[in-house]
């Protein structure tokens, strides 16, 4: 995996192998960065990275400027690899281990990006759920974007504060605000 652009542009970061994780795509994250990009001042926002696994994305995130970035997974090793990686390249990434949705019950935090990466083979239920608590907690800002990283085979047009999906490769970024 690399960090595709920001003052770590280039930079190659290589997880241990036994991380249950599947970071997402150089191809997929430069288009959502590009989307971003126009609907945010990256420097300017908080961002929460839900299901964080390796980091990528708040990595991407922290390269471009960003200075409150919350990332929160269940896997210890996740946390520790993000935790160090973070401290490498002297990044503001707070890292909490901690089931995503028992987080989302008592979220300290409130987002201007809200990314979820969860694991593909999640119900659409599960899905449903994280939308839903992160709009009925009001963890998202006004104005903000939660975006949920799902599978080409899961379709979220249903679930409420649905926007748009857009499709990359064999992923589907939706969304909601």
């Amino acid at each position: 995996m690399r960090i595709i652009s920001g003052s770590n542009k280039g930079r190659r970061i290589m997880a241990p192998q036994k991380l249950p994780v599947r970071p997402t795509t150089d191809m997929a994250k430069e288009a959502l960065f590009n989307i971003l990009r126009n609907q945010f001042h990256l420097s300017n926002i908080d961002v929460l990275d839900l299901f964080a696994g390796t980091g990528n994305i708040s990595y991407e995130f922290a390269s471009r400027g960003t200075e409150t970035i919350t990332a929160v997974d269940a896997n210890y090793e996740c946390v520790k690899f993000i935790k160090k990686t973070a401290a490498e390249l002297e990044f503001p990434i707070q890292v909490i281990k901690s089931d995503v949705f028992k987080y989302l019950e008592k979220a300290p935090v409130k987002a201007d990006v809200i990314f979820a990466d969860p694991p593909y083979d999640l119900d659409t239920e599960t899905f449903e759920k994280i939308a839903n608590t992160i709009f009925e907690n009001k963890i998202l800002n006004p104005e903000g974007s939660l975006i949920i990283e799902h599978s080409k085979h899961t379709d979220l047009s249903s679930v409420k504060n649905f926007q748009e999906a857009r499709k990359y490769g064999s992923s589907v970024f939706s969304f909601f605000s």
